[in-house]
């Protein structure tokens, strides 16, 4: 029984709030070797110049729950730059400025926006990890071979302009499981006819759980990671309720 409970002293979820500039498998890399726990996971992946809440399970019996959190709806605050594309839709490539474009005002954007929200049809990128015939997507495209993708369906559940400042234009989007904020972003800007890349992405939220809640991966040591894991059942219990149609 003793074992038992120490064993589940090690379990449960981090909630880390990941910087820019490291993927989310070297998050769980500098984890494993802060808490000497070789199982651990994260429930969806942030891109490296993505900032934001990112949901490690510690232990098995976590790792077993990461799943319940794949389907939740996401909350990202961004910054999209219009008059420019890359062809990884953000900032992670070379910029391409498009010529002679006219800002959109901020009426005009602001008209554009509910075309995007509620059901929609998206095109994953070719920069993704999306499989096709068993290869991931980006390693094609460094091969400099483009597919044709099927498009999926998504949900905007809502996108909220928060400024405007030609050519910067920053949101609030709380979409699906399986949404490309940066496609978002590319996609908006082709329908305002400007071209736009994704500058900066922040997830705030998934499900019930917040990046208020998170800790940066600096403040997390061998010392003291235990005090910080949020037990399965309370982390469960704040999960909402998922989107059991779409998957990460």
């Amino acid at each position: 029984m003793g074992a038992a409970r120490n064993l589940a002293k090690m379990e449960g979820f981090l909630l880390i709030d990941k910087p820019a500039g490291i993927t989310s498998f070297g998050v769980i890399a500098r984890l494993r070797r802060i808490t000497g726990v070789r199982r651990i996971g994260h429930a969806g992946t942030l891109d490296p110049f993505a900032t934001g809440l990112l949901i490690v399970g510690v232990g098995r019996g976590a790792t077993k729950h990461l799943g319940e959190y794949l389907g939740q709806r996401k909350t990202y605050e961004a910054v999209a730059m219009l008059g420019a594309t890359t062809v990884t839709q953000d900032k992670d490539s070379d910029i391409v400025p498009i010529e002679g474009v006219e800002m959109p005002t901020e009426a005009e954007v602001r008209a554009a926006i509910p075309r995007f929200t509620g059901p929609l049809q998206q095109t994953p990128p070719m920069f993704s990890a999306k499989k096709i015939d068993g290869k991931k997507l980006y390693e094609l495209a460094r091969e400099g071979i483009e597919v044709e993708r099927k498009s999926v369906a998504v949900t905007v559940y809502s996108l909220e302009l928060l400024s405007y400042v030609p050519p910067k234009l920053a949101f609030r989007a709380t979409v699906s499981a399986g949404t490309y904020v940066r496609t978002l972003a590319h996609d908006l800007g082709h329908a305002l006819g400007t071209g736009a890349y994704l500058e900066k992405l922040r997830r705030t939220a998934i499900g019930g759980l917040s990046v208020a809640q998170a800790s940066v991966i600096e403040n997390v040591t061998p010392e003291n990671w235990q005090s910080l894991l949020l037990p399965i059942t309370q982390s469960t219990a704040n999960a909402a309720p998922s989107d059991t149609a779409q998957k990460e």
